[in-house]
């Protein structure tokens, strides 16, 4: 059967999309000009705080206690799951070599970026998650120095638990500055920083663009849009869970699509019941962000069968992708496009959000299609390298001269002639062009 549309969203992330190009432009233009004055006048401007900008160790410690033990406790559990989980996939990438042919070796070795800055929201909600996603990962992945900035509350700075958070995982230095202006301070190493050579971590659409502006200066995790969800449920799945699950995702923000995608029409119409009265329980800042989200982004999707529900969520390539089915086997084999994926009633990505080990920074906007989350792999370049004896050069110095010289890169070819010469003089090579 064709897919049925029993709610349809009325915006999308594109549609809704305005222009901040210009605006962070100019911003990032005039920091990169004035320095840390230019930097500090936006942050007196936009953060409205005119505290200490690099956080003393004092600082620090004063933060860290006001953060309440059992705090602490769960802070500490979750950056240990996400530290172990780091570090097993560190495990996979290792250094290699080879002997292509007899006398050259060539192998790969992979290496940590030097410095990385990582942006921590502190808007509406007091990211602590984020601050344990990505400072733990570039500590896993063995970066030189790691900076961390996060947007200070007006007259009183950084939450504490964020600044307990960042320290804990590994930041060598903490920065009290939000938005493009705190982007800019790590790119271009103001305040005494080093500039960074990657940015990574979640931020709102300004945040975004500057990272996007800046992709090629210095690396980025990705290009992030707002956050958004799928689930996938047969008739075996608790509509109350469903629809639990939907709300939780869309308190993200007034543009965070939910998705649900189901073979099972009594399911969906229960879930499109219980939705409105989740959302209108939730307190007034969640329930404004939910409503709007429900209202103008969600979509409930009644497809034929499970292939059929497979090849949609594939087509949709969410961040996150939610299977509530039987045979979970089969979803997990099956599914391609996903940023990361939550198998089974027992599992929810709130629990991969806050503490249970693999990154919460996702790709979103559909760039699942061709990229995954943010993880130990990011930080780190694979770098290549090659040696070879006079023999081992010699086969590859003649295919290199004559190919050269067929694609019309003479110099190229000199520079396999003179080894070929140096080495073996006494033989006729013929390095004419390859025919």
């Amino acid at each position: 059967m064709p897919r049925e549309y029993l709610k349809k969203a009325t915006r999308t992330a594109s549609s809704d999309a305005s222009d901040v190009n210009a605006t962070v432009q100019e911003i990032l233009d005039t920091i990169e000009k004035g320095g840390d004055a230019a930097a500090l006048d936006y942050a007196a401007k936009f953060d409205k705080y005119d505290g200490p900008v690099l956080l003393s160790e004092e600082d620090i410690a004063a933060a860290s206690a006001k953060v309440s033990q059992k705090l602490k406790d769960d802070i500490a559990f979750a950056h240990d799951n996400v530290r172990r989980f780091a570090e097993i996939q560190k495990s996979t990438m290792q250094d290699v070599e080879m002997e292509i042919v007899p006398g050259l070796i060539a192998g790969q070795k992979a290496i940590p970026c030097e410095a990385a800055g990582c942006y921590i929201p502190g808007g509406r909600y007091s990211h602590i998650a984020s601050a344990i996603m990505t400072v733990t990962t570039a500590k896993v992945a063995g970066c030189g120095h790691i900076m961390a900035c996060s947007p200070p509350r007006p007259g009183e700075g950084i939450a504490p638990a964020i600044i307990h958070t960042a320290h804990l995982c590994g930041a060598d230095k903490i920065l009290s500055m939000g938005g493009v202006q705190g982007v800019a301070a790590m790119t271009f190493g103001l305040f005494g920083l080093p500039q960074a050579d990657i940015l990574v971590g979640p931020g709102n659409q300004f945040v975004a663009e500057a990272k996007r502006i800046l992709f090629g200066r210095v690396g980025i995790d990705m290009i992030a849009g707002p956050t958004d969800s799928l689930i996938l449920a047969d008739d075996s799945a608790d509509p109350f869970i469903v629809a639990t699950d939907l709300v939780s995702q869309a308190e993200h923000g007034y543009n965070s699509p939910v998705w649900l995608v189901t073979d099972d029409r009594a399911l969906a119409e229960k879930v499109m019941d219980l939705v409105p009265g989740l959302i209108a329980d939730l307190p007034e800042m969640n329930r404004n962000n939910a409503e709007a989200a429900w209202r103008d982004y969600a979509e409930v999707i009644l497809c034929g069968d499970r292939e059929e529900m497979a090849v949609c969520s594939d087509e949709y390539a969410p961040e996150h992708l939610t299977v509530q089915a039987r045979d979970l086997t089969w979803w997990r084999d099956r599914l391609r496009c996903y940023g990361s994926l939550f198998l089974g009633e027992e599992t929810t990505v709130s629990f991969g959000d806050k503490a249970s080990g693999p990154n919460h920074v996702l790709p979103t906007s559909r760039s699942a299609k061709y990229t995954g989350g943010l993880s130990v792999h990011k930080y780190m370049k694979i770098v290549t390298w090659q040696q070879a004896t006079r023999d081992g050069a010699r086969p590859v110095a003649e295919a290199t001269a004559r190919i050269s010289r067929l694609e019309g890169m003479e110099g190229h070819a000199r520079a396999a002639d003179a080894r070929l010469h140096k080495y073996f003089p006494d033989v006729n090579f013929d390095l004419s062009a390859a025919e």
